[in-house]
């Protein structure tokens, strides 16, 4: 019976890891995977936790003990990184990360003597290398991606500079961030364990987190060590000189992470690679233009692609040239860094890519399109209140028609339909930008 209760409790986790827009797929190795990470108790104490972002008081209500010994179990949950806290007004309030980017990585940013991380990186080869249902998941499950590709700023120092928005640079992010937190790359750490090494001899030390993440992963375990802006700048530099692409949250204001990846190792590259054309991740608003004139076939640029999206042609006359297939391209910049003859260059997509305004934005739009918005509403009772019902329509009415519709439908609610057809009803104004606006 106290095996079957064990279980039970991971069982439950698992459900509880699934009610994000994120989840992971059941299998025996994502059991033991959790049973790595989580007592038997802090899997029972976890599965009760909202999704949202929630204060002691709540763990308190939920747990049915004390503000203090709740206090307890979230400030060793945190030195887990199991959990990560933030302060907003003030009051301190803790959520439980996403699967990824979120606990699976964390446990492998610091070298940690408390847990087999060699036997860890193992099952996380097995659960995402081998068996592959949570990195389908993760990548293809929903139109908009966790993830989005930076273009490599250097290669754009010309008179192209002033086309590159704000949101679309590094070292923009790196600029704006209150905290900025310097760990191991997840990726190569995990593959080291599984006996598949990098295959280029990256850096480890270039995985960067901002603001309340890094804050926390410092503070709790030292996931991460808060740097200058001046090292953080440091390891972009030391990531475009190992040919690592930049991918970041999807999102344009104060994304989580920057993960500077090697196509060996990143799991977004190795999916881009095995299930091409489909794209894990959002590409940058560029495609590298190749000119047949200067091209010398070398074959630097080939060999560089961090998703094998470039190939060589020999013509009629035996001149080899190297060809980009745009449909899986990714706009990194990486291939016009190695052209030696300057033989690449990045030019504008013809359809401008949109991102996320922010996390919030992000969730809702997954969880419509994965069909699980209701579980941000009702979730323990997270959303309750007016104002936060009103923050989550709110959202909603900024998103086209048709995902508004899909909305209505997955929650079935008169209210919402209502707020959707007064908002249609309400007259719209042109702002000084040209942008429209509610009046």
């Amino acid at each position: 019976m106290g095996h079957l209760t064990a279980r039970d409790a991971y069982l439950n986790l698992s459900d509880r890891i699934n009610w994000f827009t994120q989840g992971a797929p059941e299998s025996e190795t994502l059991y033991k995977i959790l049973q790595v990470l989580y007592s038997e108790k802090e899997a029972k104490w976890v599965a009760l936790l909202p999704v949202r972002p929630f204060t002691v008081k709540k763990a308190a209500k939920i747990w049915e003990t004390t503000e203090l010994k709740a206090e307890r179990l979230l400030n060793h949950l945190c030195e887990k990184a199991l959990l990560v806290d933030s302060y907003h007004n003030g009051i301190r309030k803790f959520v439980m990360p996403p699967p990824m980017a979120g606990f699976i990585e964390f446990a492998l940013m610091r070298t940690r003597g408390d847990i087999d991380q060699k036997y860890l990186g193992e099952l996380y080869y097995q659960y995402m290398n081998v068996e592959e249902d949570f990195i389908k998941d993760l990548f293809f499950a929903t139109e908009t991606k966790l993830g989005r590709v930076y273009v490599q700023e250097p290669v754009l120092m010309t008179d192209k500079t002033n086309h590159i928005l704000d949101y679309e640079r590094a070292s923009h992010i790196v600029k704006e961030a209150d905290y900025i937190g310097l760990g191991l790359c997840y990726c190569r750490h995990k593959m080291s364990h599984a006996g598949h090494p990098c295959e280029i001899n990256a850096p480890w030390d270039v995985c960067l987190t901002f603001d309340n993440v890094a804050r926390s992963l410092a503070e709790h375990g030292d996931y991460t060590r808060l740097v200058s802006k001046e090292e953080a700048m440091d390891a972009l530099e030391r990531s475009y000189a190992s040919n690592l692409v930049q991918i970041g949250e999807n999102v344009r204001e104060h994304p989580a992470f920057i993960c500077n990846c090697c196509g060996c190792c990143c799991e977004a590259l190795q999916a881009a690679r095995k299930f091409s054309p489909m794209q894990p991740v959002a590409t940058t608003n560029y495609i590298p233009r190749i000119s047949g004139e200067t091209c010398v076939g070398c074959g630097k640029c080939e060999k560089a692609c961090p998703i094998l999206a470039i190939s060589m042609e020999t013509n009629e006359h035996g001149k080899r040239k190297a060809v980009v297939d745009e449909e899986i391209c990714l706009g990194c910049g990486v291939c016009a860094r190695n052209c030696s003859v300057k033989a690449i260059k990045l030019e504008k997509r013809a359809k401008q890519i949109i991102t996320p305004v922010n996390s919030t934005h992000r969730f809702v739009l997954q969880a419509i399109e994965k069909g699980t918005l209701q579980n941000l509403i009702f979730d323990n009772q997270a959303f309750a209140s007016h104002r936060a019902m009103a923050a989550l329509f709110g959202t909603i009415l900024k998103l086209p028609p048709l995902k508004q519709a899909m909305a209505s439908k997955q929650l079935k609610s008169i209210y919402l339909d209502r707020l959707l057809s007064l908002y249609k009803r309400k007259p719209v104004e042109e702002s000084p930008k040209g942008s429209k606006s509610l009046t």
